[in-house]
């Protein structure tokens, strides 16, 4: 009983990548590394590599609500997470699933596009998001040019955050990695407000699934029991850690070391 209440489980709706870079596979690695159990749910199926998405597969809205619902009748969730959500019938899926935990935390990853800018949603996925899952939001990550998408009123970042937070959700964690800045520039927003920026240092490379792993360990450490500014700030920090660790193992963008840690342990004990 006591690894049952000690290991959080963290229920990710989100799809699968075949290069292991994104997607599903990289929440279950960062929330490994946040101590806590992954319960997937998979709403698409992508074909992609490290240079582009050649095209996806949505599942079936009644095969998610059936993969959700057993797993929920079956083990305790400590937080929600939501990447990739594949049609508005998914988004509306999840909704009507999500709104039965109130009182769970979510944190939701817009996935409107690849990180080489190949497209992930189109107009009815991203209003079906705003009209139903953002008012549901704990923590809401668009980087800059997702908050532009969905903030259509706004004429700057800042305004694009309280557009959103109108929307109803109560934080929202705007990045800066594809703003022209010497460093990457986070913003966070709540209470509507800006709360705190956060510099972080500008790495030489593009990564392939930054965005899931940001928003995956966000959704870890709520789940460990974190206030929200806390959990925002140590994931940002293991998620530059985990860019900065990170390797190519294509011809295409750089893949985040989510088990960095575990690496520098074992080089440090060999050191000893």
């Amino acid at each position: 009983m006591s690894n049952f209440l000690s290991t959080p489980v963290v229920m990710v709706f989100s799809g699968t990548d075949p290069t292991g870079g994104a997607g599903i596979q990289a929440d279950i690695e960062t929330l490994a590394s946040m101590g806590c159990h992954t319960a997937p749910v998979i709403t698409a199926i992508t074909v992609q590599n490290t240079q582009s998405v050649k095209s996806y597969f949505p599942i079936e809205a009644s095969h998610v609500i059936a993969q959700a619902k057993t797993v929920l009748e079956d083990i305790p969730v400590a937080a929600f997470k939501i990447g990739m959500l594949g049609s508005a019938d998914n988004t509306e899926a999840i909704h009507s699933i999500i709104s039965d935990y109130p009182n769970v935390p979510l944190v939701l990853d817009p996935v409107l596009a690849s990180g080489n800018g190949d497209p992930l949603s189109d107009t009815a996925i991203q209003n079906a998001l705003i009209n139903l899952l953002i008012p549901l939001t704990t923590v809401l990550t668009p980087n800059s040019l997702e908050a532009k998408i969905l903030a259509t009123e706004a004429d700057t970042l800042d305004a694009c955050a309280q557009e959103l937070l109108d929307c109803g959700c109560e934080f929202v964690l705007v990045t800066g990695t594809h703003e022209k800045t010497h460093h990457v520039i986070n913003s966070l927003f709540g209470n509507r407000r800006l709360l705190e920026t956060f510099s972080w240092e500008r790495l030489p490379h593009h990564y392939h699934g930054s965005g899931c792993t940001l928003a995956a360990a966000i959704s870890g450490l709520l789940a460990q029991g974190l206030e929200p500014f806390t959990a925002i700030h140590e994931a940002q920090e293991y998620t530059w850690n985990a860019l900065d660790h990170g390797y190519r193992i294509g011809m295409g963008q750089h893949i985040p070391n989510r088990l960095f840690w575990s690496t520098n342990k074992k080089e440090n004990e060999k050191g000893n």
